[in-house]
């Protein structure tokens, strides 16, 4: 991941961590990475090739958050499916999502991030990856070929699992085999494609049958499932597990055929060990003192992304839409489109002008976004300026997903993957996951009954928590631009001195 670490050892002295921690808590502006001692590098085909497969289930993702939306008329007429009905079966995503999140951890730790390369022992030939895109296939294929709503429901709560590993465990492993001057532009690209899934759903399903639309979306996860057999695992998880040669091998694999990995090889390895010796940690361990600061980063941005109304834009578009007066079919896939230049800007910025200042302009934008969609819901009520309000629905709509996908959509899952020690990240990416996930399906359960309650307060409720978030973030969040794994991870928790 890291390419470029020092020969020197990542055990900083306790001068070092102050500089580096200061570093980390500076908002910064936009500009190139802090200079450092570590050598960089350019990204090798193969680091290329498996990151796109990785993303390749990121597309699969997009595809699953997308489809309820376009293929909401079809199955409620097809068979039969009250409103609540059809709420429920959006919601089951998530509740999946809540026990693939609780897994993730556990599974990545002791299955590693991918399938696994030949070379590793039979026990660990079943990656997370592989596993969740499995689920997500089965659920797809359930959902095509449905006579009820059970068995709708059964097959979105599959994909809802596999999905549910996979939001955390790509970031991950995408973090963890590029150099760290990619690190932002390569793991960016995880929401970049989560749209351009989301985008591709919106179009194809205003146009084919609910059934055939979720034959589409079994489609990436197949493709994932077959690029798996191609790329190798994640180093860092090797060495964790002690498996040296192949760590190793990975590695080199990675930077190149005559790339030197001697000083980064001797680097993980000596971080790795450092931080086991300190502790075996447990779920409960990640609650201790030392490891506040980054737990309540995770927690509160995954909260914030949620609880700002992310599931509900998502789930509820065709809806929206509809209620505001707006076509559903033309709103819906401009709303999709409009998703891909604000996730193309935050992959050519994140490792210019940093995580903190792209979280801060997208979180105020999004919360300008929830206004303006509450406010054209408010002149609705009251009658006032009908012939505009739909219109102002749908920018409202588009200004949000737009703002939402330039940062809060996707960087939280790049920092989670960066700031938690390796002897923690299992654990405590199952917990920060599984929250996601949680919030997720209150918000996407609640949003229907909220809605009838006031149409136009749920949004500016989802706007007053935006304004709360642009305050969290600007008092807690580290900037992490240009730094190692180690370098963030001893930094915030101060593990190492």
């Amino acid at each position: 991941m890291n390419e470029g670490l020092a020969a020197s050892s990542l055990l900083l002295t306790e001068t070092e961590i102050k500089d580096n921690s200061s570093r980390d808590f500076e908002g910064g502006g936009c500009g190139p990475p802090p200079a450092s001692s570590y050598s960089s590098s350019s990204a090798t085909a193969v680091t290329v090739f498996s990151t796109l497969v990785a993303l390749s289930s990121s597309f699969a993702y997009g595809v699953a958050l997308g489809y309820s939306s376009p293929a909401e008329s079809g199955i409620m007429n097809d068979l039969g499916l009250s409103m609540a009905e059809f709420t429920f079966f959006g919601s089951t995503l998530t509740i999946g999502g809540v026990v693939g999140a609780i897994a993730s951890g556990m599974i990545a730790d002791s299955m590693g991030r991918r399938a696994v390369s030949p070379s590793v022992c039979l026990q660990r030939t079943l990656g997370a990856m592989w596993v969740s895109e499995t689920f997500c296939t089965i659920g797809w294929l359930t959902i095509a070929f449905s006579k009820g709503a059970w068995q709708l429901d059964i097959g979105r709560l599959l994909i809802g699992f596999g999905v549910g590993v996979l939001c955390y465990v790509v970031p991950v492993y995408i973090a963890e085999i590029t150099p760290k001057n990619l690190r932002g532009q390569f793991t960016g690209l995880v929401e970049f494609f989560v749209s351009c899934g989301v985008m591709l759903t919106y179009f194809i399903g205003s146009i084919v049958s609910w059934r055939i639309l979720a034959l589409v979306g079994a489609t990436p996860c197949l493709v994932h499932l077959i690029g798996l057999f191609f790329v190798p695992e994640s180093p860092r998880w090797l060495a964790k597990v002690g498996l040296e040669i192949e760590f190793e091998a990975s590695l080199q694999f990675l930077r190149g055929e005559n790339a030197d990995i001697s000083h980064e090889a001797a680097n993980i390895k000596d971080y790795i060990k450092s931080v086991e010796q300190l502790s075996k940690a447990g779920f409960l361990d990640i609650f201790q003192l030392k490891y506040a600061h980054c737990l309540l980063v995770g927690v509160g941005l995954m909260l914030l992304r949620e609880f700002g109304g992310l599931k509900a834009f998502t789930f509820y578009t065709s809806f929206i839409l509809d209620s505001a007066g707006f076509s559903s079919k033309i709103g819906s896939v401009a709303y999709g489109l409009v998703q891909i230049p604000g996730c193309a800007v935050c992959v050519l910025l994140l490792d210019k002008c940093g995580r903190r200042l792209v979280l801060m302009v997208s979180t105020a934008g999004s919360c300008f976004g929830c206004f303006l969609t509450g406010l054209s819901f408010f002149l609705k009520d009251l009658h006032w300026w009908e012939e505009a309000t739909p219109i102002l629905a749908l920018t409202g709509l588009m200004v949000f997903i737009s703002f939402l996908t330039f940062g809060m959509a996707g960087v939280p899952w790049i920092i989670v993957s960066e700031i938690f020690p390796i002897n923690i990240k299992g654990p405590a990416g199952s917990l920060v996951s599984s929250l996601d996930w949680f919030s997720s399906w209150v918000v996407a359960y609640t949003f229907n009954p909220l809605f009838e309650w006031s149409s136009a307060g749920i949004f500016f409720m989802y706007a007053s928590i935006w304004v709360l978030g642009l305050v969290f973030i600007t008092k807690l969040v580290p900037e992490t631009k240009g730094r190692t794994l180690e370098e963030i991870q001893a930094s915030i928790t101060q593990l190492l001195q």
